[in-house]
């Protein structure tokens, strides 16, 4: 155990603050002690660090809280669902592990094994599981939760700019002229990258502010131009705002003709996009349309942000380029202060997108279906030509469907919670049941999905091994373990070599530590967008956090903190690509039976599934419980006061929450937090309610909206049938005469 500060990083957000970390017990110094009053380690933000500069918010302050609570140490087993676990060693464990490895080979081949990973790993462990599972065994089949997450932004910068990687830095958010937030509630989500933005824009009242979004968040009530759009109308509102620049003249036509292709077709899209057509689809008036577009033609520099509202659609990647193009139409890229901007949703998704973490990526920004890309890692990791598939594994979602249909034999899950974070949940808990072998890899226990396990593996968490993480702005961090894990529990990397290992690949994994296998990573990365041969643990231990791109040999002084700034983009032609994109709306819109759309998110003190947050008692005091915001004039029609019961219904399942009326959502629409399971709430499972319709480039899942109905509940909170009924009935009928996306009174 460490006796002297620990720099680390928050393992939270894609944000990637800085932390410092001091031991429970100093000499001269206070013992730090939890809730029970157990000591604890002490957390504060690291003045040093360039992305966080020392600010730090609740989560990453009570970090420290969760490293004890409810902890998984040691393996354990069972032969069916219905069994009780029993406690393993990790000999039986890996005996078990690879013995049914082998059996699936045999019977289904390679692609009846799935990994399901988490962008929590460490790209260490990402990079382990890539050379396991898509090298080794020959399988694609390694999805992460970043498929829920940060797909579309993957699919989006790929296909617009030739790589993936964000262009810009968080130096941009306090450069700008014009920021431009659509799709993400940043002050909750990525709240000291906001505070940053936040902070520069009072001190500049030249600089815009302009934030898109269904509801009225703390991010928008600081806004000077705040658009309440409706769910799925991202599209309209961005071909109308390019509608308005061509039609001012507001072109950059050098950077266009020299720079950039498919502008043609991009204008001939954005010609059906005239202002009164738009105002009306996206309910908002057309003076807001102009103003928008008016800051975003009289600005030198605009960057735009994204999150999970553009990501999480049925056309996220449509949104994504769409988006893009503004900056491309304007030339508001490749320069300080400007650029399109994803806010990555995890601490390291950055870095599992370097390593392949995705059934369609390979190592170095590489893909799956590029025959020289298979050639290459093929050759790196020592492996046979053809070894690597050239099919795209299935994704976090076909594995699902893939236990439905029996194509999937083992489903080794790891760092992440799919019972309650997949969509449609009820139909995601009982594929999982007919799981024929489930290995869940995890800190903690109990969760969700440990219940449709047959193997637990105890994994050592943030603080308890070594490894780098990558935040949204390509800040690579090294993470030093401070403590030692409980029990028998190690890091993923180790588990997923010693598997390699047994299956007899041991040329392929002869690390003694994870040091040895960042230095194996980033030489795979050479004269890649996202080169990091500069990097390794012993480099950022020494210069601390460093960003990339960082190749071998180049002074740090001469390392450039932004993409593409001599305008030329990795694609054949070196000019970035124009997207010609409709807008189609959601997948499952409104009607009569269900009127409202549903939209979904996070709040500022929990995290994901609660599996952390949820034990930590602060946070839960904080945010003790679900709710669904309904705007009032709908609150009305359905005589809905505030706290009463809703059960809120879907064509998949059933919720229920206390009522929360507020002007903050707009009519039509209702939003509840997605944190809850059934570990932490009775029926408060919002994917519950989503459905599984993705996107057809990214397969990202829309699990920002869905078409729900409302009924209020009596006290005793249960309703016979002929009441539910009577309830559906008159909910079709209050609302026949409009649609949930009616113009906005």
């Amino acid at each position: 155990m460490s006796t002297q500060p620990t720099k680390t990083l928050c393992p939270y957000c894609g944000v990637g603050c800085g932390l410092e970390v001091s031991p429970p017990a100093q000499p001269g110094k206070a013992t730090h002690r939890d809730s029970e009053g157990k000591p604890m380690w002490k957390v504060q933000g690291d003045r040093t660090h360039p992305s966080s500069q020392g600010m730090v918010c609740v989560k990453g302050a009570t970090i420290a809280e969760s490293l004890d609570k409810d902890r998984l140490k040691y393996p354990m087993i069972r032969a069916s669902l219905d069994e009780p676990f029993r406690r393993a060693t990790w000999e039986e464990a890996f005996t078990l592990i690879v013995d049914r490895i082998k059996t699936v080979q045999s019977t289904l081949g390679s692609d009846g094994i799935c990994m399901y990973g988490s962008g929590q790993f460490q790209t260490e462990d990402y990079y382990i599981a890539q050379k396991l599972m898509k090298g080794c065994l020959g399988t694609n089949n390694f999805d992460a939760n970043s498929r829920l997450c940060m797909s579309s932004a993957v699919a989006g910068y790929i296909q617009s700019l030739g790589s993936d990687g964000p262009p810009t830095c968080y130096d941009d958010l306090e450069q700008t002229d014009c920021a431009f937030l659509i799709g993400t509630n940043a002050a909750e989500c990525h709240p000291i990258a906001f505070n940053r933005l936040r902070k520069y824009h009072k001190k500049n009242k030249n600089v815009k502010l302009i934030v898109v979004d269904p509801r009225r968040t703390t991010t928008a009530e600081a806004a000077d131009l705040y658009l309440g759009i409706r769910p799925g109308t991202d599209i309209d509102l961005l071909n109308g705002i390019a509608y308005l620049l061509m039609e001012w003249g507001h072109l950059n036509s050098v950077f266009i003709d020299e720079c950039t292709s498919g502008f043609p077709q991009y204008a001939e899209v954005i010609r059906h996009y005239p202002p009164q057509i738009v105002a009306e689809r996206c309910g908002i008036r057309i003076d807001e349309l102009e103003t928008a577009a008016r800051y975003w033609s009289e600005s030198q520099r605009v960057l735009s942000l994204w999150s999970m509202g553009m990501n999480q659609s049925s056309e996220g990647t449509a949104k994504v380029r769409s988006l893009i193009n503004l900056h491309l139409m304007t030339a508001q890229i490749g320069k300080p202060g400007a650029g399109p901007f994803s806010l990555t949703g995890q601490p390291n998704a950055m870095g599992g997108r370097e390593a392949g973490g995705l059934a369609n990526l390979l190592p170095g920004y590489r893909l799956v279906k590029n025959p020289e890309h298979r050639r290459d890692i093929e050759q790196f990791w020592g492996l046979p030509e053809g070894r690597i598939a050239p099919e795209v594994g299935l994704t976090a979602w076909d594995m699902i469907t893939g236990l439905e249909t029996g194509i999937v034999g083992l489903l080794w899950v790891a760092a992440t919670n799919p019972a309650v974070s997949m969509p449609d949940i009820e139909r995601t808990k009982a594929a999982l049941r007919r799981s024929p072998f489930t290995v869940y890899q995890d800190a903690y226990y109990p969760t969700e999905t440990a219940a449709y396990a047959h193997v637990l593996l105890p994994a050592a968490q943030w603080g308890e091994k070594t490894g780098a993480m990558t935040n949204s702005e390509r800040v690579v961090t090294l993470c030093p373990a401070f403590r030692e894990p409980p029990g028998q529990a190690k890091p993923d990397w180790e588990i997923f070599a010693e598997v390699g290992c047994r299956l007899g690949f041991a040329e392929q994994f002869p690390f003694e530590n994870s040091a040895q296998v960042y230095a194996e990573f980033v030489q795979i990365t050479r004269d890649r967008v996202c080169d990091m041969t500069g990097l390794s643990h012993e480099r950022l231990a020494e210069q601390g956090p460093t960003q990339w791109p960082y190749p071998e040999g180049q002074p740090i002084a001469q390392i450039n903190k932004r993409l593409y700034t001599d305008w030329r983009f990795p694609t054949p032609d070196g000019r970035a690509r124009f997207g010609a994109h409709h807008a189609k709306g959601l997948a499952e819109p409104p009607d009569p039976n269900y009127p409202f759309v549903l939209t979904t998110g996070r709040l500022y003190g929990h995290w994901h599934t609660l599996t952390r947050t949820g034990r930590i008692d602060k946070i839960v005091k904080m945010h003790p419980n679900p709710f669904i915001e309904i705007h009032p004039r709908d609150a009305k029609k359905l005589d809905i006061v505030e706290g009463m019961r809703i059960e809120v219904r879907s064509r998949r399942g059933m919720a229920r929450f206390p009522a929360k009326v507020t002007q903050a959502i707009a009519p039509g629409t209702v939003f509840v937090p997605m944190h809850w399971g059934e570990l932490w709430g009775d029926k408060t499972e919002a994917n519950a309610l989503t459905h599984p319709e993705a996107c057809p480039s990214s397969l990202q899942p829309e699990l920002k909206a869905c078409a729900v109905q409302l009924i209020p509940l009596p006290e005793d909170g249960t309703l016979s049938e002929t009441e539910t009924i009577e309830q559906s009935d008159s909910i079709a009928i209050a609302f026949a005469p409009r649609s949930a996306i009616a113009t906005r009174s």
